[in-house]
C-alpha cells in the first residue's frame, strides 16, 4: 500500500479521556473546536493561516462547532496536524476523508502555497489512482463520504482507473491481485481473463454497479467475464446462495438480487447460477420484474440446465416437495421464445446458446423427462401438474420415449391410488413405438401399466422386429388388433375412444398376458417365413419356446432398465381376449 507523510515535527497531540484532544505545548490554547462528541483545544494562528473556513468561524466566537465536517474527528485531526506541521500519514484508507475535510475547511492554494488540498490531489493522481488495489480501497471508502467524494470527482477517477486496468490485455498485468478460483491450474502462470473479479467484490452494491457499467462501456471485456464478476459478487454478498438458502438481512439481500439482475442484461452467465438467483428472488420476494427478467434469461439457455438445478424446493408451508410451477413457467417461456424466434426469422435455426433449434428442443425434452421422473417420487404431486408439464414438450423431437416412460412409471409407482381413467391420461403422453428395446422389455412386465399400453408395446416391438425399417406393419390376429388404439394398429399413441372404455377396466392376469405373447410369437414366426406351409397356424410347442426366449430377454431388460420398479409380471384380462375373439 502506498502512503505519504505530511509534516516533519513530532506529533504532540494528546488525549484526555475519549472526548478531549489537545496539543501538548507550553503555549496555552486559545480556541476550542467541537467535532461531533470530541473537543479539540488548539491554537488559532496555525489553524487560521491555512483554513479560510475557520477564519470566518473564529471571527465571531472562540469556541466553534463543525459537526458536519466530512470524516469526523479523525479527518479533522489530520488537517489540524498539517496546520501545525506535525507528522501525519496518508494512505488509501484515510486519504479520501482527509481530502473531503480539507475541502470543507477550504485549505486552498489561495491562502497558502502547498496547502493540504493541493498535496492530497498530487498524492491521489500520482500514486493512488495508478495502483490497482489502492484504487479499489479508495473507491470503497467513498461511500460514507458522499456527496463530497462525488463532487470532488474522486469516485469518477477511481472508476475510470479501475475500469481501465480491468480492460487491459491480461498479458500486460504486472500488479498483484486476488484470485482464488478453484478451477484454475496452480501451475499455470498465465493471468486469467477474470483476474479482477474477486478484488472488486468488496465494493458496495451501488458503487459496484457503476463500476461494472463503466467496464461494459469501454467494450473491451467479454460478456462472459462480466458474468463471472456478477457471479463472484453475488456468492460473496449473498451467503447461502449456492445452496439455495440465502441468509442475511432481507431488505439488503432483496436489493442485491434486484440490482444484480439488472446488470445481467448484457452478460453471459451459467444457467445454473441464474436458477439459484431466481430461487433467491422468490424467497426474498423481490420485484416481479426481477423474477420475470430472470425467467426470460433462463429460458434462453434452458437446454444448459441440469436436473439438480431444477429441483427447487417448494415454499415453506406447501406439501409438495418441489416447486414444479417454476419449472412449468420456465418451459412455457422457452416455448414462447422458440415460437417468437421462428416467426421473426423462419429461415434461422440458431437460437439461445448457438445450438440448432431442434437440438435445443431435444435437450429440453430430455431435461423435462428426467425432472418429471424425480418430481414423480413426491406422493403429493398432482397428476394435473405432471401431465401439464409433460404435454408442453410432447411435440419436441426425441430419439426415444424412454425418459417419459421412466417418469410415468415412477408416478404410477408412487401414486397407486390413481384411477384407471387417470392412468389412461398419463399414458397418452408416451409413444409406444418410440421405446427402446430395454424399455420395451421393462414395460411388458410392468404390472402398473394399463392393459392396452402393454399390448401396444408388445405389438410394436414384434412388428418392428418383423417388418424392419420402412416395411409395412404385418397382419395381426383380430384379438390383438382389437386391443390397439381405436382398433387400428397404425397408431402408436396410448389413446382410446369412448367405446374402448370397458377394455381398460378389467383386471389383468398373468395367464392372459401369456396368451397374448403366444399370439405375438406366432406373428413373429409367420413374418420370418419359418412356417411357410401353414401361415395361419403355429405349433404350440414352437410358440411356447419363442415365448420363453422372449420372456427371458424381457426379464433381463427389466433388471437392467431402471430402478423405478420391481421385477413384476402383468397380464391382460381373459374377458378382453374373449371380447376381442367375438369381434373376429
Amino acid at each position: 500500500m502506498k502512503f505519504m507523510k505530511l509534516g516533519s515535527k513530532p506529533d504532540q497531540f494528546q488525549t484526555d479521556g475519549d472526548n478531549i484532544r489537545y496539543v501538548a505545548t507550553d503555549l496555552a490554547t486559545d480556541i476550542v473546536i467541537n467535532v461531533g462528541d470530541v473537543k479539540f483545544y488548539l491554537h488559532k494562528f496555525p489553524l487560521l493561516s491555512k483554513s479560510c473556513h475557520l477564519q470566518k468561524l473564529v471571527a465571531s466566537d472562540d469556541e466553534i462547532n463543525i459537526h458536519d465536517i466530512p470524516g469526523g474527528p479523525t479527518a479533522f485531526e489530520i488537517c489540524a496536524k498539517f496546520c501545525y506541521g506535525m507528522v501525519a500519514t496518508l494512505n488509501a484508507y484515510n486519504v479520501v476523508s482527509a481530502r473531503c475535510a480539507a475541502e470543507y475547511l477550504e485549505m486552498y492554494e489561495t491562502i497558502e502555497k502547498g496547502n493540504l488540498v493541493y498535496k492530497i490531489d498530487v498524492f491521489l493522481t500520482s500514486t493512488i489512482f495508478k495502483s490497482w488495489k489502492d484504487s479499489i480501497i479508495v473507491l470503497h471508502t467513498t461511500k460514507p463520504l458522499l456527496p463530497w467524494s462525488e463532487e470532488l470527482k474522486i469516485v469518477s477517477h477511481c472508476l475510470d482507473s479501475i475500469a481501465y486496468k480491468a480492460s487491459v490485455d491480461p498479458l500486460t498485468v504486472d500488479w498483484s491481485y486476488t484470485y482464488n478460483n478453484r478451477k484454475k491450474d496452480k501451475t499455470q502462470q498465465i493471468v486469467p481473463n477474470d483476474w479482477w473479479v474477486q478484488d472488486i467484490s468488496q465494493l458496495h452494491i451501488d458503487i459496484y454497479k457503476r463500476l461494472v457499467s463503466t467496464i461494459q462501456a469501454k467494450g473491451k471485456v467479454s460478456s462472459h467475464v462480466i458474468g463471472e464478476s456478477l457471479k463472484a459478487y453475488a456468492l460473496r454478498r449473498l451467503p447461502g446462495l449456492s445452496k439455495g438458502n440465502v441468509q442475511g438481512h432481507t431488505l439488503k439481500c432483496r436489493y442485491l438480487v434486484d440490482t444484480i439482475t439488472e446488470l445481467l442484461e448484457k452478460t453471459s452467465i451459467s444457467c445454473s447460477f441464474l436458477l439459484k438467483l431466481l430461487q433467491a428472488s422468490f424467497v426474498l420476494e423481490c420485484r416481479e420484474t426481477t423474477s420475470s427478467s430472470l425467467m426470460q434469461k433462463i429460458a434462453q439457455q434452458l437446454d444448459e440446465a441440469t436436473i439438480a438445478d431444477l429441483l427447487i424446493p417448494s415454499p415453506t408451508g406447501e406439501m409438495a416437495l418441489y416447486n414444479i410451477d417454476i419449472v412449468r413457467d420456465l418451459v412455457e417461456h422457452f416455448v414462447m421464445q422458440e415460437g417468437s424466434t421462428q416467426s421473426d426469422d423462419p429461415d434461422s435455426h440458431d437460437v439461445y446458446t448457438g445450438l440448432s433449434l431442434d437440438a435445443s428442443k431435444i435437450k429440453v425434452a430430455r431435461l423435462v423427462d428426467s425432472y418429471l421422473a424425480e418430481a414423480a417420487r413426491d406422493s403429493s404431486l398432482p397428476l394435473s401438474k405432471f401431465v401439464d408439464l409433460a404435454a408442453m414438450v410432447s411435440a419436441f423431437p426425441r430419439s426415444t420415449h424412454d425418459g417419459i416412460y421412466r417418469a410415468i412409471d415412477m408416478y404410477l409407482k408412487e401414486h397407486p391410488e390413481i384411477t384407471k381413467s387417470e392412468k389412461r391420461k398419463i399414458c397418452r403422453l408416451m409413444d409406444c413405438k418410440k421405446l427402446s428395446g430395454d424399455a420395451c422389455g421393462h414395460a411388458v412386465q410392468n404390472e402398473r401399466l394399463p392393459l392396452r399400453v402393454v399390448v401396444q408395446v408388445l405389438f410394436f416391438e414384434q412388428a418392428r422386429a418383423a417388418g424392419g425399417a420402412g416395411s409395412s406393419l404385418p397382419d395381426i390376429p383380430g384379438s390383438l388388433r382389437a386391443l390397439l388404439p381405436g382398433g387400428s394398429y397404425g397408431s402408436s399413441r396410448s389413446a382410446t375412444t369412448n367405446t374402448d372404455e370397458e377394455l381398460w377396466d378389467d383386471d389383468q392376469t398373468t395367464e392372459d398376458l401369456k396368451s397374448l405373447k403366444l399370439e405375438l410369437a406366432s406373428l413373429r414366426l409367420r413374418n420370418t417365413g419359418n412356417t411357410k406351409s401353414n401361415a395361419g397356424k403355429v405349433d404350440a410347442k414352437t410358440a411356447k419356446k419363442v415365448f420363453k426366449l422372449g420372456s427371458n430377454k424381457e426379464r433381463r431388460g427389466a433388471n437392467s432398465w431402471s430402478d423405478t420398479s420391481e421385477e413384476t409380471t402383468s397380464a391382460p384380462s381373459r374377458r378382453i381376449l374373449k371380447l376381442a375373439a367375438r369381434g373376429n
